[in-house]
């Protein structure tokens, strides 16, 4: 047997394996740019302003007193009133009580004309304090605090698992509720 030659790669291999890795190459290399060059189209600007709003709760008296607290801007007026409602259910940031039972969900959150609809599921009416102080301090700490920071809401109609005709256990809720800060604190100078 003869030894053979060694085998030279040919011109035909050679030059379509140098196209493709050009091709590859410069395929590479404009991915690797793009992801380098900044883009011309100034970002979206977020809306994530902040506005400072008054929520009551009860104080060691056992009435309602201010509590300021910074809560994102919102978008539409449901949305501002759910809002509120949320940072009533979650408490105080001070050392103010809490009004509203922790487990209370808020079905609904309306506004038709100068009136707010809130909607609630039966644990706000089954986990409320006993008594008629506890019921007025939970009504009002919500009403106030919508009226006092929507302008335009006057009254709120509040409801139980969506009967308009709701009670709690003193308190008679069919009818619209105005604000009334009698039972508010005076304020500390």
């Amino acid at each position: 047997m003869h030894p053979r030659p060694p085998r030279r790669i040919g011109a035909n291999i050679i030059i379509p394996f140098l196209l493709i890795a050009v091709v590859f190459g410069g395929l590479f290399w404009q991915k690797y740019q793009a992801t380098r060059i900044m883009p011309t189209v100034p970002p979206c600007k977020q809306e994530t302003e902040v506005k400072t709003v008054v929520l009551f709760f009860a104080n060691s008296q056992n009435r309602l007193d201010r509590e300021a607290r910074e809560l994102d801007n919102c978008g539409s007026k449901e949305t501002c009133l759910r809002s509120l409602v949320d940072a009533l259910i979650s408490g105080p940031i001070s050392e103010l009580d809490r009004i509203l039972p922790d487990r209370t969900e808020l079905l609904k959150a309306s506004i038709t004309g100068d009136t707010a609809v809130l909607d609630f599921s039966s644990d706000f009416k089954n986990d409320l304090p006993s008594g008629s102080a506890a019921e007025m301090n939970a009504i009002y700490s919500l009403v106030d605090t919508i009226c006092t920071n929507m302008p335009e809401v006057k009254q709120v109609k509040i409801q139980i698992d969506g009967n308009p005709k709701s009670r709690l256990r003193h308190l008679d809720l069919r009818d619209t509720i105005r604000p009334d800060y009698s039972l508010v604190a005076p304020s500390h100078p």
